[in-house]
């Protein structure tokens, strides 16, 4: 018996998707898909709510101002993008950059949680309350951040630790600092988590 490699199966996950097409009006106003970016055996797994401009344009998750941030985020945290798997919840850029829709999240959850399931990440970064809530009901962002709680998500508990959205430092200066320790200390809990 042959086993497909987990690139294989994100690939055959990301036409599935294109196929079953689960929001028609959301693909319609966006550009393109953006199914999700990196190592697709990564031991952390970012995932952010929607894509933006920019990540409609490029069909990539986090290339704009927050994607900047995400990569200093990474170099703080001794890691490369590529050593990391990125998504979002919702897979189409929302008109002009609106949250996504409770409808919307729940018609993209499947198709995450088949990510995740392909990917077998050992930890689980939500960014953002929309995001974070997802994993973990009532999160209240300002007091939950870089908090890992252990959830059963796609078949396996793993360890969520929801983080601020990296917009959220774009905006607020103060939050920076505190997003760059949060996300440092998840990837020393990941390391942590690969060695046992």
């Amino acid at each position: 018996m042959t086993t497909i490699s987990a690139e294989a199966q994100l690939e055959a996950l990301r036409q599935r998707l294109l196929a079953d097409n689960p929001c028609p009006e959301l693909a319609a106003s966006a550009t393109q898909l953006v199914f999700g970016a990196g190592s697709s055996t990564a031991d952390i797994m970012l995932i952010g709510e929607a894509p933006g401009v920019k990540e409609d344009q490029r069909g990539e998750p986090f290339v704009g101002a927050s994607g900047k941030f995400l990569d200093e985020m990474c170099s703080a945290a001794g890691l490369q993008r590529s050593d990391v798997y990125i998504t979002n919840i919702v897979k189409y850029r929302p008109p002009h950059n609106r949250d996504p829709l409770p409808e919307e999240k729940v018609a993209f959850w499947p198709y995450l949680a088949k990510q995740i399931h392909i990917i077998q990440p050992r930890v689980i970064l939500p960014l953002g309350r929309h995001s974070g809530a997802l994993f973990v009901p009532g999160l209240r962002i300002s007091h939950d951040h870089g908090q890992p709680v252990t959830v059963t998500v796609a078949g396996r508990e793993r360890l969520i630790i929801p983080l601020y959205h990296p917009a959220a430092a774009l905006y607020r200066g103060d939050l920076r600092s505190t997003l760059l320790a949060d996300f440092v200390q998840a990837a020393q809990l990941a390391r942590q988590a690969t060695q046992e």
